[in-house]
């Protein structure tokens, strides 16, 4: 379990042994029980409830908390930790112009490598949301079609992909589109998030309706969900050309996120997400720009996180383009890997980890 310390303060659902799940909050080495410190009305297996109430509640009750620092904690060693709140819908964006850049001299290497829509619209898919599964999940390895011929079979090109999630609380009426002013008022927080992919599996079905069956096997986010009153802001980049008005963002809302790719306790990268082009607040509003409704456990992911620097990529198919060899020859993911995803704020405070070991079909 992450040591959090005492500034993050994010919300999970743990157990002890073979007794109910309940909410809880991270603080340094151990857990604060809020159905023990609050009441029983926190003993209940999933954070909906408490994300259903809005921000005003939200606030009041991390007020609360800071005031209860001081009460007995449950250790780390003695809990495990569950999936933290029941996902409603799961959405995937492609928001890092860096990796949307990086795929695109992939395959299309004597034109332009961001398609004309890009930089008009957060590029998104929906995913599956019953294959969310919380940190420490093994993930197996997915099988399908990698070609004609049938050429059906284990995928031999798996990936990972460092993603933020974003986690909605309130809820919306369908045909009530979300402007990026009301995003505070709908996000509750973030989770770390790794979006596994068979890049073989997506590259032969993907045209024309986008990622399916090489996207939906796997979605692993980490098991504390932190608010965003705990994340540092900055200036979004400069978006050019200037984009519709519904996707107007006024105020700071880059996140000031450090984050780091490991495979077997090896670090391969650092993405950096202060650069991503596309911010949350755009992301809620385009989400619901055509009247769609939110419901409570929504979650929308930023798409792999990359930067400009080799070292700075969120993904395995990026780090080994062009021959590159950043783990010793390996280029996807062999049976038994372990990939674990951490993030930090720009001050250093701990956000979290996400980890996964595959397993074989």
């Amino acid at each position: 379990m992450t040591h959090f310390g005492r500034e993050v303060l994010p919300y999970g659902v743990f157990s002890v042994g073979a007794g109910p799940r309940r909410v809880g909050v991270a603080v340094d080495d151990g857990v604060l029980d809020l159905a023990e410190a609050l009441g029983p009305s926190w003993e209940v297996p999933s954070l909906n409830p408490f994300l259903a109430q809005g921000r005003a509640r939200w606030t009041a009750v991390r007020e609360q908390v800071r005031g209860l620092l001081d009460q007995p904690l449950v250790p780390a060693s003695e809990v495990s930790l569950h999936l933290p709140f029941e996902v409603a819908d799961y959405v995937d964006f492609y928001a890092s112009e860096q990796h949307a850049t990086n795929l695109g001299r992939m395959f299309r290497p004597d034109g332009d490598p961001l398609l004309p829509n890009w930089k008009h619209l957060p590029v998104g898919y929906h995913g599956r949301a019953g294959t969310v599964v919380v940190s420490g999940t093994d993930v197996r390895r997915p099988a399908g079609l990698r070609g004609a011929g049938p050429a059906y079979g284990p995928s031999e090109k798996l990936d990972v992909e460092v993603e933020v999630g974003f986690v909605v609380g309130v809820g919306s009426e369908l045909g009530s589109p979300v402007s990026t002013a009301a995003f505070e008022e709908h996000v509750f927080g973030i989770v770390l998030l790794n979006d596994w992919s068979a890049r073989d599996i997506q590259a032969y079905e993907y045209v024309p309706l986008g990622p399916f069956l090489g996207k939906s096997f796997a979605t692993s986010i980490s098991p504390w969900v932190v608010p965003l009153e705990a994340l540092d802001r900055v200036p979004v980049p400069v978006q050019d050309p200037p984009v519709a008005d519904y996707l107007q963002v006024s105020g700071d809302w880059g996140l000031d996120l450090r984050l780091e790719l490991s495979l077997n306790g090896c670090v391969l990268s650092r993405p950096p997400f202060a650069g991503m082009y596309w911010t949350g607040p755009q992301l809620l509003a385009h989400l619901t720009a055509n009247g769609a409704s939110l419901r409570t456990g929504d979650l929308f992911a930023s798409g792999t996180v990359s930067g400009d620097a080799v070292d700075e990529r969120g993904s395995l198919i990026e780090l080994t383009w062009n021959g590159r060899d950043p783990f010793a020859g390996r280029t996807f993911l062999e049976d038994g890997d372990e990939a674990t995803i951490t993030a930090r704020t720009a001050s250093g405070l701990p956000l979290g980890t996400v980890t996964g070991r595959i397993r074989p079909v």
